[in-house]
């Protein structure tokens, strides 16, 4: 049975994303092609990228195996797809993105960390305290949330490889094309979204709820910042581009 105080905290995890979205897409944040340097001290992007989803590597997985609830199937499969996700955003994707140099506010790292804190505590409590029983993994949507979430991944992965290939000339930020970059600005946030939709309709569960809907309140906003970055350097940007979601936005 979810006690009272963790109920409450899911559900102002889930409601704070929501509430400041309407400032998030106001806001570009100073990172990446945004960089600058007003927002206080700075750290390398590749060590800032590591530092900051390491602890969501190391939360999750940590309480929800070490709590008392029994385990299932899916609860284990669940875990599983954290760590494919985490695993290659703290060991892989730092290191192999082309940004020779370039550098994110100290702020921007440290909030991050707390955030994969909070995310990491409150849906690996669920599984570690709560409820270790997500569910029959043949239940229709656990298999069909999984293959969303491996759907996802690949995007992601698939976007991020396409990203960095146009760098590797060293001609600086080029206009990326074909496949879904024809039809939205930022496929790998898109990708992102995606696993994190299917991660939560396989869990069916608050906690993952709250991760797909803290997703798309933050990188919906980051898209929104690279489309009109696009749209501001490249003349030729194709204007039937949506940002992040295709045909809708």
């Amino acid at each position: 049975m979810e006690m009272a105080w963790y109920k409450t905290l899911v559900w102002i995890w889930i409601a704070v994303p929501i509430m400041i979205l309407p400032i998030l897409l106001k806001i570009n944040v100073p990172y990446g092609r945004h960089a600058h340097n007003r927002w206080g001290p700075v750290i390398d992007n590749h060590w800032g990228w590591f530092w900051m989803e390491f602890p969501a590597l190391l939360t999750f997985p940590l309480l929800a195996m070490a709590g008392p609830q029994e385990k299932d199937l899916l609860s284990r499969v669940l875990i599983g797809l954290w760590l494919v996700h985490y695993t290659n955003r703290v060991f892989v994707f730092p290191f192999r993105i082309k940004t020779k140099g370039k550098k994110m506010p100290l702020l921007i790292a440290v909030s991050a960390i707390f955030f994969n804190l909070t995310n990491g505590f409150v849906n690996g409590y669920y599984i570690g305290f709560v409820n270790g029983k997500s569910g029959n993994i043949t239940n229709a949507f656990a298999l069909l949330g999984i293959v969303i979430f491996f759907i996802g991944f690949a995007i992601n992965n698939f976007a991020d490889l396409k990203l960095i290939s146009l760098r590797k000339n060293g001609n600086g930020y080029q206009i990326p094309r074909g496949w879904l970059f024809e039809y939205i600005s930022c496929p790998n946030h898109f990708g992102e979204i995606v696993e994190w939709i299917g991660f939560a309709i396989a869990a069916r569960s608050l906690p993952a709820l709250s991760f797909a809907v803290w997703t798309f309140c933050n990188l919906a906003p980051r898209a929104n910042n690279h489309h009109r970055w696009y749209i501001k350097h490249f003349e030729d940007y194709p204007k039937k581009r949506k940002v992040v979601l295709p045909w809708i936005w």
